[in-house]
């Protein structure tokens, strides 16, 4: 946007604040023309924010142009829509540490192994956009399977041993479309500081390998997981379960922190047994793998003393359909 088109729109929003005409569809319609197809409002008597809705590549850049040329800070959290307090818990912490905030919402086709996954996967645009508003998010990228893969990526990534077991070992090509979506947000966006839920743990260490191999400069912020009161983890999945399920599923953070006492006094592979035999016992609940392992290479241990930060990933099919969910709890470190 030139200089001059950048004061006038100023003056037009000052002369609307001040005349009380401020409305929300004729703002809106101000930024259309500098290529905003979408802009939420947020003000009261003091102030006036903008949440811009970029769909292209283009509005995202122009979204974020003041922010570059003014050095500011940018917080990127990618996610594929269907948000809930986990993503909110994201959104916060990346308000509260940069000048601007980005939030990705696009569900990935490249890193789903099932077709049938990715057709039920949860889409909520409108709610996503309401809650990202109340939060203080500043941009939403919702771009267009299109947008994103104008022709297909074939970029390969590959960081054994990390991305070759569990989640890797049983969904083929998944961690390699994460890497693809998730350095094309990198390579858009250029942030300051990515924030990314511990809930997807093997996730967020394949991401590091990534920016490690291709040195890219940014910061990968982890944050802890979120649980609802019943300890159940928050996923986008869960809008999946049906009332009776979503019951049923509590048992598996249930068995996993009742493991962590259940492991001062037992051997590795009889808390591995614990945790596995007794989901399996409940009816709706199917384990599909727990390993224990080093926190850091991801490599199962066979003894508590093998290294200093022990962590338990598990997937769990629960229900009909059944939902295939996922957790995981710290043992040591």
């Amino acid at each position: 946007m030139q200089s001059y088109e950048k004061k006038w729109t100023c003056v037009v929003i000052r002369a609307l604040i001040l005349s009380d005409m401020l409305k929300k569809g004729f703002l809106a319609s101000v930024l259309k023309l500098y290529g905003y197809k979408s802009v939420i409002l947020q003000f009261n008597s003091k102030f006036i924010s903008t949440m811009i809705v970029a769909k292209t590549v283009k509005e995202l850049e122009n979204s974020l142009a003041s922010a570059r040329e003014n050095g500011q800070t940018v917080g990127l959290v990618p996610t594929m829509g269907a948000l809930h307090a986990g993503h909110a818990s994201l959104v916060k912490r990346s308000v509260g540490e940069n000048d601007v905030t980005v939030v990705s919402v696009f569900v990935n086709p490249t890193q789903f192994n099932d077709k049938t996954d990715l057709a039920n996967y949860p889409r909520t645009p409108e709610a996503d956009c309401a809650l990202l508003e109340s939060l203080g998010a500043n941009v939403v990228f919702a771009p267009s399977v299109e947008e994103i893969y104008p022709e297909p990526d074939t970029r390969h990534f590959s960081y054994p041993p990390i991305d070759t077991v569990m989640e890797g070992g049983r969904r083929p090509g998944h961690f390699n479309g994460v890497c693809q979506i998730v350095s094309k947000l990198f390579y858009m966006v250029k942030p300051t500081r990515a924030y990314f839920g511990e809930k997807d743990f093997q996730q967020i260490a394949v991401i590091r390998a990534m920016v490690k191999d291709l040195n890219l400069p940014l910061q990968l912020c982890p944050c802890p997981i979120v649980r609802e009161e019943s300890g159940l983890a928050l996923s986008s999945r869960n809008a999946l379960l049906t009332p009776e399920e979503k019951a049923t599923a509590v048992n598996i953070s249930k068995v996993l922190f009742e493991s962590v006492d259940f492991s001062k006094s037992h051997t590795v592979a009889e808390t591995h047994d614990e945790v596995v035999n007794r989901l399996n016992a409940i009816d709706a609940l199917e384990v599909e793998y727990f390993e224990i392992v080093d926190g850091i290479t991801l490599q199962p241990v066979s003894d508590w003393n093998d290294t200093d930060y022990i962590v338990g990933c598990i997937t769990v099919y629960c229900g009909q359909r059944p939902v295939r969910l996922i957790d995981n709890m710290k043992y040591r470190g």
